[in-house]
């Protein structure tokens, strides 16, 4: 016999409810199971709520909950099953409403979840049965629930799942009531001992027992085995994975308890046992509830040393803690409680981060920059583990579009090492994942510009989840490719400098061709062959690149710059931006339009009090004298030119802005730093 637990987000909507069966039918198949459910994510909450009410006000307060269950039904059921089950959620519902007491409508979550469910199982041709914890489980008396059980599921052979509502129960006099919030855990725990259950599984939706709260530090780790007692301690003090109370009657019957993820189902999980972990000597985890912080170990700490290196770390993040115990299997702190949260990231950066040396990369793109940085990291590894003290790996890559979800979902799993997400992408859409993964505290490095000249409004929010989060958020190679141009305008916008104005020559395509005194459009297709340019040439001739520059330089600098906020001269007249490429090519060469040797393609922003952002910014082609910094650029080289408050000469960065293998040096210069 098997009893597996869900709840939570487990069984918060039909999609995560169909994962459930396929776990449970998979279990099936070599044991009798019993199934254990908590009440779909929010239903209790609700249902406490409505219970506040006068009976006659709770129909109202309830029928959110009716649409939800009647949005999982119609996804799993059609035609008169559908029908049929609705109308079991509506006379549940009926009946809560009307409960005289309105502490047990609380109690009707778990009959919605598992009625539903145990429908689904006997339509696909499971041999069910739907018990009833409210006649089986007493309250405080485990021997008479025992009993009850095993007469119940001893007297049905045929059945191979068992479908039982957890949470709920009855007291001494027969009253329905419940086991206490997150009491489903217990439920299953008491069939297992009830049955002498093989395992007992509680499925979450993390991978088991972490070091602490991963929701607060990303960095937390799966504990992959642990003691009953070290379970039930970590349980009482805030790690809301396991209900406390659930590992007693394991304990008593000597079953393990396992804790696994419903959503990565062979990923981590932590064993809960009668054998002791991870060795005594050092921290296994650390809880949070409200401002105390409780460190516990399997036993065998030097409390005097670890009490010490508590306050040591907790003063370094200038936070004042005091302790409130020291023993030889826990330390409990007390912080502030608005500092609580930082103070568990430090001490869980100097108990189980340290050690940690791996920096995992989850890279987006495979073109020439992406293969050429994966490249750098083959070669060069010993010489970047000697120079960090890191080893570096490339944990996943996406080299199509179409595998940047299963990326994402590889990235986001928790983890001890350090991930930085690197998108070497031309995505214009791939932004929308910056903010979940600086979130997560996972950091960004770019050389994706699309990304950052997004809306102001929507860089402006990428740019706050890198603040709140603490995550990096890199892009140098954006504007320069391996030129250190954003660095120098964040300083100024940091330092109190103001720009005057920023002058901005980025396109190498357009640089090589006017500096090269070639025909315009023989120059042209030589820059198209050789890929300098955009699959269609007309992007760098209209300035849409050095547009999306130009929106970075500005940004870094501290200037709100929109797209709108640009006046961009395109190197051509508009009837050359019509048509096919083909197209554009004959008219071209018709036309034999000619440029001189002094002209650059020039994005450029000046003070201007009268316009609205405080900057006039204009791109397109200008006459640059033999005095400008501008008229010794030549080939494909970059460079910026900046006046300032504090830089009344010309600050001027130049180079190569062309290369994927430098454009991949600055990227892994953004990972290492």
């Amino acid at each position: 016999m098997k009893v597996l637990k869900f709840g939570g987000s487990s069984v918060a909507d039909a999609t995560c409810i169909s994962r459930v069966l396929d776990i449970v039918e998979a279990a099936a198949a070599g044991d009798r199971v019993v199934l254990v459910l908590s009440a779909i994510k929010g239903c209790t909450d609700a249902l406490i709520e409505a219970g506040r009410l006068p009976a006659g006000e709770r129909d109202r307060a309830l029928a959110p909950m009716y649409l939800r269950h009647r949005d999982i039904i119609d996804r799993l059921f059609t035609g008169d099953q559908a029908r049929d089950a609705i109308e079991e959620v509506c006379a549940l519902l009926d009946a809560a409403a009307a409960e005289p007491d309105g502490d047990t409508c609380q109690t009707y979550g778990e009959l919605l979840s598992t009625r539903i469910v145990d429908r689904k199982l006997t339509l696909e041709g499971n041999r069910t049965a739907w018990l009833d914890s409210r006649e089986l489980i007493v309250r405080d008396n485990p021997d008479e629930s025992y009993a009850r059980i095993c007469k119940a599921v001893e007297s049905r052979p045929d059945v191979k799942i068992f479908v039982a509502p957890g949470f709920v129960a009855s007291d001494a006099s027969g009253r329905v009531c419940t086991l206490g919030r997150g009491g489903s855990d217990l439920s299953a725990a008491l069939y297992a001992a009830a049955l002498d259950a093989e395992s007992l599984q509680i499925w979450t939706d993390v991978p088991g027992v972490m070091t602490t709260n991963p929701r607060e530090v990303p960095a937390a780790r799966t504990i992959e085995a642990m003691s009953y007692d070290l379970a039930f301690r970590m349980a009482e003090n805030g790690a809301k994975v396991l209900y406390a109370p659930t590992v007693l009657p394991a304990r008593k019957a000597g079953i393990d308890i396992t804790i696994l993820d419903t959503f990565h189902p062979d990923g981590g999980s932590t064993v809960i046992s009668a054998g002791a972990g991870a060795p005594g000597g050092a921290f296994s985890g650390i809880c949070r509830m409200g401002g105390k912080l409780y460190l516990a170990a399997e036993g065998g700490i030097d409390t005097a040393w670890e009490e010490a290196a508590c306050l040591r770390t907790l003063e370094r993040a200038g936070i004042e803690g005091k302790v409130l115990e020291a023993a030889g299997d826990h330390i409990l702190l007390e912080v502030p409680e608005g500092n609580a949260t930082l103070a568990l990231k430090a001490l869980h950066m100097e108990f189980f981060e340290k050690e940690s040396n791996t920096v995992e990369i989850y890279l987006a793109g495979f073109g020439a920059v992406g293969s050429a940085l994966c490249e750098l990291l083959e070669s060069n590894a010993e010489r970047i583990e000697a120079q960090s003290g890191a080893r570096f790996v490339l944990k996943a890559v996406a080299r199509h579009e179409s595998e940047d979800d299963a990326l994402m979902e590889a990235l986001m799993k928790p983890g001890s090492a350090r991930k930085v997400f690197v998108d070497c992408t031309n995505s214009k859409t791939i932004y929308h994942y910056y903010i979940p993964v600086l979130e997560a505290g996972v950091d960004i490095v770019s050389s994706n510009r699309r990304a950052l000249a997004v809306p102001y409004a929507e860089y402006a929010s990428i740019k706050a989840a890198a603040l709140r989060s603490g995550a990096a958020l890199r892009y140098e190679t954006t504007v320069g490719t391996s030129l250190p141009m954003l660095g120098p305008l964040a300083t100024a916008a940091s330092g109190g400098d103001r720009i005057r104005s920023l002058e901005a020559v980025v396109s190498c395509t357009l640089n090589r061709i006017f500096s090269s005194g070639e025909d315009f459009c023989a120059a042209l297709k030589k820059a198209h062959a050789e890929g300098l340019t955009e699959k269609d040439p007309r992007t760098d001739l209209g300035g849409v690149d050095a547009l999306r520059k130009l929106l970075i330089l500005s940004r870094e600098a501290g200037i709100p710059l929109d797209a709108d906020d640009v006046e961009i001269k395109p190197v051509l007249p508009e009837e050359y931006f019509e048509g096919s490429v083909e197209e554009f090519y004959r008219r071209l060469e018709a036309a034999a339009p000619k440029f001189g040797t002094d002209l650059r393609f020039v994005a450029s922003l000046v003070a201007d009090p009268a316009a609205p952002k405080g900057y006039k910014a204009f791109i397109g082609v200008r006459a640059v004298g033999p005095d400008h910094p501008a008229r010794t650029i030549t080939g494909t080289d970059n460079a910026i030119i900046m006046y300032s408050d504090f830089h009344t000469s010309p600050l001027v960065i130049r180079g190569s802005g062309e290369g994927a293998r430098g454009a991949a040096a600055s990227v892994l210069h953004d990972i290492l730093r």
